[in-house]
């Protein structure tokens, strides 16, 4: 069944004016190919007759049959980037129980796909939305962070410091407050974790790139100055905590937020990587979320191929899919 996304794409493709070919024999010539995730595509080419056209033996034509005979119309292939996304993205082999979901922008281009349904627990990358939703409350009331919020919020992202986002998730007002800075983020389908347990707020893969597009898109509800404070954080996670989506870059300035949190109920791992990569020339925005992971070790192997293989999907490169079974 055709996606939504599909659907968008060709009914815009459709309403691109036609090219006029004036004066000039039009042969059309259809080729049939396949995009990599198997979506079958018509490409009309519209070519000259060979040589230049004198205009004085330019025979007489009728503007009606001018009109039928010198436009054609130049489809575009449409390619599935979900489809493309599925494909990689299930060549990288979790084991055990383990589950993965991503998310993933090209920002040049604006093209994205997402891979994976249902929540995961948001283990430490909530603290990206905490800080968001406290500088939303304060641009709300036309106030600046407080020297002590200042020093809760950069020990929160960069060492990823679990007293300062208890003292931060109560100062934005808990659940209740995440939750109404998400509804003005886009955020439709992250929950705040019930009292304390922020750890546990639920969200999905797909909410984390919205959340990563008002942290670095400029049609944000966040100011100009939140966006570059929150950036300027996340570009500074401590050495030992560079790992996750930063492994699909090719470059240097990659900005992220890691996640990781054993369940006490299961003895299971949530593994969690949200951030900004470039590669390829080209700026992504990725969300990889994974759970069931029976080690730290393989859960962060996991989200890291999961990342190579979301980029890969519009760079061309080869992904790393290889078997995560350390």
């Amino acid at each position: 069944m055709e996606s939504s996304r599909t659907a968008d794409r060709r009914a815009r493709r459709a309403r691109r004016p036609l090219r006029s070919l004036a004066l000039v024999s039009v042969a059309v010539v259809a080729v049939v190919g396949a995009t990599a995730g198997g979506t079958v595509y018509v490409k009309a080419r519209a070519h000259s007759g060979g040589g230049p056209v004198s205009s004085a033996a330019t025979p007489s034509v009728s503007p009606s049959s001018a009109t039928t005979t010198q436009e054609a119309a130049v489809a575009e292939p449409v390619v599935d980037f979900d489809e493309r996304l599925a494909t990689v993205v299930k060549a990288v082999r979790a084991t055990g129980e383990a589950k993965v979901s991503v998310a993933v922008l090209d920002v040049e281009s604006g093209d994205s796909a997402v891979y994976g349904e249902g929540a995961f627990d948001t283990a430490s990358i909530v603290k990206v939305d905490i800080l968001a939703a406290l500088l939303l409350q304060h641009q709300e009331r036309g106030t600046a962070l407080t020297a002590r919020e200042k020093a809760y919020a950069t020990t929160m992202i960069e060492n990823s410091d679990n007293a300062s986002a208890s003292a931060l998730w109560d100062t934005i007002g808990k659940a209740a407050g995440l939750d109404a800075a998400n509804k003005r983020l886009g955020l439709t389908g992250t929950e705040g974790g019930d009292g304390a347990l922020w750890g546990l707020t639920q969200t999905t893969a797909a909410d984390q790139l919205t959340l990563l597009q008002q942290v670095f898109g400029d049609d944000s509800e966040l100011s100009e100055a939140s966006r570059s404070y929150l950036q300027g954080l996340m570009g500074r996670i401590e050495a030992d905590q560079r790992w996750g989506v930063s492994a699909a870059a090719d470059g240097s300035g990659s900005a992220l937020k890691n996640g990781w949190l054993p369940r006490s109920t299961t003895g299971l791992w949530d593994i969690n990587s949200i951030g900004r990569v470039t590669a390829g020339g080209h700026t992504f925005l990725v969300a990889v979320l994974s759970n069931g992971n029976s080690t730290q070790a393989k859960g962060i192997s996991l989200v890291e191929a999961a990342a190579k293989a979301a980029v890969s999907v519009f760079t061309g490169a080869g992904a790393s899919a290889a078997a995560v079974s350390r």
